[in-house]
C-alpha cells in the first residue's frame, strides 16, 4: 500500500507539472515545450522544441522572412509571448516587435546596460498584469510588457538594488549577465563577484518577490557562521573572500520547486595560498529549494579550485530510462571536459565518481586538493591534454618549433596540473571544454547535445606586484628563476598571513595567425545517450575562413564559436559555428549537416523558436563581429573589422520560415 500511495503522488506531482506547462504563460492550451517564453526556451534551460514544422525534409526551403537592426554586440536570447518578441535593440535598450512581421511596437531604453543574455516574462493569474523582468545597470528591473513603461509599485519605481541584502558592502553596482529565473512568484537572481582578485565579492543568490521586489530569501554562496560547508573555508572567510559566483545561467525544475544552481570558482582563480580548504560551494552543482533558498543537496565538481574551472551554464533536466524504469536527472557539463549526471531529488551519482589523485602544487602556501572527482560515465566530451604532438599543424614552421621549445619548460602533468612558477598547461583551458549556453537537450529522450572548444592556456603564476591579470604570452622561466621565485615566496610566507600571487594567464593563441597552439578539431558537437551514457556521435562545427594555400580542409570545426545549440522535434540540431558566420542544421540522429546559411557577422546568441498562427519561426542573434578569437584572415568581420554595428556589418535579429 505504501508503495502504490508512493506512486499514486508521483503521478500527481507529474500531472499537476503538465497541467502547469501546457498552460503556460503566453500560451494557453500549449503543448509542453512549443513556447519560448524564458531564456533558453524555459526555466528548464532544455533549449529544445517540441515545434516540428521545420524538419530534415524541408529545413532547405527555410528563408529569411524579417530582421531587425540592433547596434553593438548582441547575444540576447529573445522571449516570445502572444505574438510579441521582446530582444535587445542595443546595450542599454529594449524593443518589442511584431513575432510574424519583425514591426517594431514599441522600445525603451533603461537606466544602465542589460544583462547581456536575456530577461524573465511573469503574468498575474487573470493576465492583466504582465511584466519583464531583468538585470540594468546591477538594478532588477521591472517594466510592463505591454508598453515598456517602468512598474511604479516595483521597489523604487521598478528597479531595486541587488546590493540591498549583500552582507559587505560593494562599490559598484552588481551588474552580471545572468538572467535570472521566476518559479512561482519570485525572482531568483544569483549575484556577480564584483571584481576578479581577491578582493572580489562573495555572489550570493538572492529571491525577491516579482509583485513588490521586496526581498525572499539569500542563500549565501560562502557560508557563514553556523552554515553548512563554513568549516571548508578559513574562518570567517565570509568576511574577506569572494567569488563562488554563478555568472551564467541556472535552472529550475518547476514540478519540484528545485533551483539547481551551478556555482563558479573562490577568488583568486589560480592561487588558493589565502583559502585552505575545499571552499564550498565554489564548482559545486547546488540544489535550493526555490521557495526558501534552502540547500536540498549539492555536488562539487572541483575541488580547491585553481584552474578557473567554474561551472558555466545551466545544468539540464531530462527523464532516463534504466533498467526498465524512468529516472528524472540532472545533467550539468563542465569546463574541463566532463559531464556529471545526478538523480534530481537526492544527488545520487547516475554512474559512480571516483575521487581519483591528481598532480600536487609545488608553489610555497598553495593547498591543492589531492584529488579531483573523475565520472566513470559518460566519457569526456573535450581534449584534456596538449602536448608536442598536439601542436597545430597549419602554423608556420618557425612558429611550431617555437611551441616545441617552450614546452620543454612549462609543467604539463595532465588534467588538473596546478599553476607554477614556471607556468603549467591547461587543456581544455578555462575558455575551452563547455562554456555558456553551449549545450541542449532533449529532455523526453534522455538526449544532450555538448559543443565543446580546444584552447590551452598557461596558467604562469608571479610574486605580487609583478604581474596582473593575463592573455599574453610570458617569458621563459629557467629552473634556476623558478628556485629563486620559489624562495622569494618561503621568505613572504614568513612574515605572517598568506602571501597573494597573481596570475598572467596566457591564451595559447598568440601568433600571427591568431589560432589556438593545439591542432583541429578546434570546436565540435558530441551527441550523448544518458539512457545508455554513450556518445552517440561527435562531428566538427564549421570550419576556419583561410588562404586556400593554407590548405585547411572545411571540417576543423570553427575558431571557438560562443553560440547555443537549439535542438527540436524535427530531427534537427540549430548551431552557429562562430568565426566563420554560418548558421547550420545538422541531423540529430547522425550528425550530418543538412543545411546552413552565411551570416553578416557572426553569431554568439542562442536561437529561439515559436509558432505564430501554425507557422514555426526561427530567430537568432547576429551581431557578434568575428566572434572570440577569430583568425586574422577570417575577411570582412574578423577581429580588428570591427563588430556587428561597430565599424563593421550592421548587427540584426534574423527571423526565418519555411517558404509559405
Amino acid at each position: 500500500m505504501r508503495i502504490l500511495m508512493r506512486r499514486l503522488g508521483r503521478f500527481v506531482v507529474l500531472a499537476a507539472g503538465l497541467l502547469a506547462a501546457a498552460s503556460g504563460v503566453g500560451g494557453q492550451g500549449a503543448k509542453p515545450y512549443t513556447t519560448w517564453t524564458a531564456y533558453g526556451g524555459g526555466a528548464h534551460s532544455s533549449q529544445y522544441s517540441a515545434l516540428n514544422q521545420i524538419n530534415k525534409s524541408n529545413v532547405s526551403q527555410l528563408q529569411v522572412v524579417w530582421t531587425f537592426p540592433v547596434t553593438g554586440t548582441v547575444i540576447f536570447n529573445p522571449l516570445v509571448v502572444d505574438g510579441v518578441v521582446y530582444l535587445q535593440a542595443s546595450g542599454n535598450t529594449l524593443a518589442a516587435v511584431d513575432a510574424a512581421s519583425g514591426k517594431e511596437i514599441w522600445r525603451r531604453q533603461m537606466q544602465g546596460p542589460i544583462g547581456a543574455r536575456g530577461m524573465n516574462y511573469w503574468e498575474s493569474p487573470d493576465r492583466s498584469d504582465r511584466r519583464l523582468l531583468f538585470l540594468a545597470g546591477g538594478y532588477l528591473t521591472a517594466i510592463n510588457a505591454e508598453t515598456g513603461d517602468a512598474i511604479a509599485g516595483f521597489g523604487d519605481n521598478g528597479r531595486v538594488d541587488l546590493r540591498i541584502a549583500l552582507h559587505r558592502q560593494a562599490a559598484q553596482p552588481l551588474h552580471t549577465g545572468n538572467p535570472g529565473r521566476i518559479f512561482e512568484n519570485t525572482m531568483i537572481v544569483s549575484l556577480p563577484a564584483q571584481g576578479a582578485s581577491y578582493d572580489a565579492t562573495p555572489a550570493d543568490v538572492q529571491a525577491y518577490d516579482v509583485r513588490t521586489g521586496r526581498i525572499q530569501w539569500v542563500f549565501h554562496s560562502i557560508p557563514h557562521p553556523g552554515e553548512f560547508g563554513y568549516d571548508t573555508w578559513p574562518p570567517e572567510a565570509y568576511k574577506k573572500s569572494g567569488g563562488v559566483h554563478n555568472w551564467s545561467e541556472f535552472t529550475i525544475d518547476e514540478q519540484r520547486g528545485i533551483a539547481f544552481i551551478g556555482f563558479g570558482s573562490p577568488r583568486f582563480d589560480f592561487y588558493g595560498g589565502d583559502r585552505p580548504g575545499t571552499n564550498l560551494f565554489g564548482n559545486s552543482l547546488v540544489a535550493l529549494d526555490a521557495r526558501t533558498g534552502k540547500r536540498i543537496w549539492h555536488y562539487q565538481l572541483v575541488h580547491h579550485d585553481l584552474w578557473d574551472y567554474d561551472l558555466p551554464q545551466a545544468p539540464k533536466l531530462l527523464t532516463i530510462r534504466q533498467n526498465g524504469r524512468n529516472i528524472d536527472v540532472v545533467a550539468q557539463a563542465t569546463k574541463q571536459g566532463f559531464l556529471f549526471v545526478f538523480e534530481r531529488e537526492t544527488g545520487r551519482p547516475i554512474w559512480p565518481i571516483e575521487e581519483r589523485p591528481v598532480p600536487q602544487s609545488d608553489v610555497p602556501g598553495e593547498h591543492a586538493s589531492p584529488t579531483q572527482p573523475f565520472p566513470t560515465r559518460p566519457a569526456p566530451f573535450a581534449r584534456q591534454t596538449f602536448a608536442e604532438k598536439d601542436i597545430n599543424p597549419y602554423l608556420p614552421a618557425a612558429e611550431r618549433e617555437a611551441l616545441v621549445q617552450r614546452l620543454k619548460f612549462l609543467r604539463n602533468d595532465g588534467l588538473f596540473t596546478p599553476p607554477s612558477f614556471e607556468g603549467s598547461i591547461s587543456m581544455p583551458g578555462h575558455n575551452g571544454g563547455a562554456n555558456f549556453a553551449t549545450s541542449a537537450s532533449d529532455p523526453t529522450r534522455g538526449e544532450m547535445y555538448v559543443v565543446a572548444k580546444a584552447l590551452p592556456t598557461v596558467d604562469r603564476l608571479t610574486l605580487p606586484g609583478q604581474g596582473g591579470r593575463g592573455g599574453r604570452a610570458g617569458p621563459i622561466v629557467t629552473p634556476e628563476q623558478k628556485a629563486q621565485l620559489t624562495a622569494q615566496a618561503r621568505e613572504l610566507l614568513t612574515t605572517g598571513g598568506p602571501v597573494r600571487l597573481e596570475s598572467p594567464y596566457e591564451f595559447m593563441n598568440q601568433n600571427s595567425r591568431n589560432m589556438s597552439a593545439a591542432g583541429p578539431p578546434w570546436s565540435e558537437m558530441i551527441a550523448y545517450d544518458l539512457n545508455t551514457g554513450e556518445i552517440r556521435w561527435r562531428i566538427p562545427t564549421g570550419t576556419v575562413l583561410a588562404p586556400p594555400e593554407l590548405e585547411i580542409p572545411p571540417n576543423t570545426g570553427s575558431h571557438f564559436p560562443r553560440s547555443g545549440p537549439l535542438v527540436t522535434a524535427g530531427g534537427l540540431v540549430f548551431f552557429a559555428t562562430g568565426s566563420d558566420r554560418r548558421f547550420r542544421a545538422y541531423d540529430r540522429d547522425n550528425g550530418h549537416e543538412v543545411w546552413s546559411m552565411e551570416l553578416l557577422v557572426a553569431s554568439e546568441g542562442m536561437p529561439a523558436t515559436y509558432e505564430i498562427r501554425g507557422r514555426q519561426f526561427i530567430v537568432v542573434p547576429v551581431a557578434a563581429g568575428a566572434g572570440m578569437f577569430a583568425a586574422r584572415f577570417g575577411g570582412e568581420g574578423s577581429a580588428g573589422g570591427g563588430r556587428g554595428g561597430v565599424g563593421g556589418p550592421p548587427g540584426q535579429y534574423i527571423a526565418l520560415a519555411l517558404k509559405q
